[in-house]
């Protein structure tokens, strides 16, 4: 009696491993009533196990892109009489005018 097909590559192995697996036989069982070999079929099961596992471990290469150096926005100060206010270009007019009236008073 033929111990059966050996498995062929990687893709037919992860085939043959998911057939047994949802049939929900013992994997010596499955290839047997398959004509698959029951010991190519074993070794192709660690042989995949440990490529994941390498897989897993290895380290990840990660590109870094430099940002664009970050710059802060324009600032102005404003002098008047012995106070000074320092704005930015976000600056609302009505509130500027109001700041330096009061200052103005003082």
């Amino acid at each position: 009696m033929s111990a059966g097909r050996k498995i062929t590559d990687a893709r037919d192995a992860r085939a043959c491993l998911m057939a047994a697996k949802s049939a929900e036989m013992a994997r010596a069982e499955w290839a047997r009533a398959n004509g698959v070999d029951g010991r190519s079929l074993h070794a192709w099961d660690l042989n995949l196990s440990r490529r994941d596992e390498v897989a897993e471990a290895a380290p990840r290469l990660v590109e870094l892109v430099p940002a664009p150096a970050a710059q802060s926005a324009p600032r102005y100060l404003v002098r008047v009489g012995g106070f000074a206010v320092e704005i930015g270009d976000d600056f609302d007019e009505a509130t500027l005018l109001r700041l330096v009236r009061a200052l103005g008073t003082c």
